[in-house]
């Protein structure tokens, strides 16, 4: 417990000192605090120990987000939109971390080993604000917000477990019907997600192919909209080498859009719910982000969870002035991934 708070201690801090010297922000003007983390939750809470350290306000509206998946940053997110919606002249902090030391799996079920090859230690620090005047320095405004819950299926709900195994030890499971989960949950979160951002010539093609098919009992395939003509860019949460071949397949996303995401699980592994952010990090010190330029989370999680964020860029991001986990290498990037081929 003492190494696992450490641990928390070292990637919380460490981003949020970051953060505060990036914005030039005084904690005691932060309203709200949430923090998630999936799989490691002690007493006090991690949001506590955020509190104490940085002797934040004691009206803080304060909240810890726990067993929720790899998809809580952006249930985060879109918390502290609702909650800046009610709350006016004020800043919001989000943290979205994983810890590894408590929940490595130490036993032999093949089904709980893929965790310990895929996650990794891993945190981000992300700053709110709803003050008119905190708008020409914002990088981002958020547009869009969207969730999607199948936990009411039994097949979703159990297809990511905490559990132990038939030797006592405790381990995530990873269900062979994961992927299978993960594209329905996905094909309802576009189906909200679709009329909000796509161009009206999308739409309608999307809506003839639905009435053609549910009406018309018309066998074609259904209908996959371009979101290339809504976004410019994207970040596929890192899951998994899977995850990403299948998102970029259904998508008909393109190598450069897919390249944030695969050099983070190539670099990083799978950080569960900050994944999303090095990805946007990769794309900054990339020189990508223009000004206008929308963007696209995407994030899986246990439950079964599909949630979304769509962004705007405020400004052009200058990478000579960004600070970030890709800063000192990015010039080796991106490197050459070759397909795994199975007989």
């Amino acid at each position: 417990m003492k190494e696992a708070r450490k641990e928390a201690e070292t990637v919380m801090f460490g981003a949020i000192d970051e953060l505060l010297a990036k914005t030039n922000v005084n904690p005691k003007d932060i309203g709200i605090l949430i923090v998630n983390c999936s799989l490691f939750n002690p007493t006090p809470s991690l949001s506590a120990m955020v509190v104490n350290h940085y002797k934040l306000r004691g009206n803080i509206l304060s909240y810890n987000l726990g067993g929720m998946g790899c998809s809580a940053g952006l249930i985060s997110i879109d918390l502290a939109k609702h909650l800046l919606h009610s709350i006016p002249n004020t800043y919001a902090m989000v943290i979205s971390m994983e810890n590894i030391t408590l929940n490595w799996y130490f036993g032999n079920d093949r089904s709980k080993l893929v965790s310990n090859c895929l996650f990794r230690m891993g945190g981000a620090a992300i700053l709110l604000s709803n003050k008119r005047w905190d708008r020409r320095r914002s990088k981002y405004v958020l547009v869009d917000t969207v969730r999607t819950h199948k936990g009411a299926d039994d097949k979703c709900f159990g297809c990511i477990t905490q559990e132990e195994d038939s030797a006592s030890k405790i381990g995530v499971t990873l269900s062979k019907e994961l992927m299978a989960v993960a594209g329905d949950a996905l094909k309802t979160n576009i189906t909200t997600l679709g009329p909000l951002v796509l161009p009206t010539s999308e739409q309608l093609l999307f809506f003839a192919t639905l009435v053609g098919r549910r009406l018309f009992k018309m066998k074609i395939k259904p209908y996959i909209p371009d979101f290339k003509l809504a976004f410019e860019h994207f970040c596929i949460h890192a899951g998994g080498r899977a995850v990403l071949d299948e998102l970029e397949k259904n998508l008909k996303l393109t190598d450069w859009h897919m390249e944030p995401s695969r050099m983070t699980l190539y670099r990083f592994g799978n950080t569960s719910s900050s994944s999303l952010w090095y990805e946007l990090a990769y794309s900054e010190a990339k020189g990508r982000i223009k000004k206008g330029d929308r963007i696209w989370q995407i994030a899986f999680g246990s439950g079964f969870k599909c949630n979304s964020s769509v962004w705007r860029a405020v400004r052009s991001v200058n990478p000579k002035k960004e600070k970030n986990p890709w800063m000192d290498e990015i010039h080796e990037f991106p490197v050459d991934v070759p397909k795994v081929s199975t007989i």
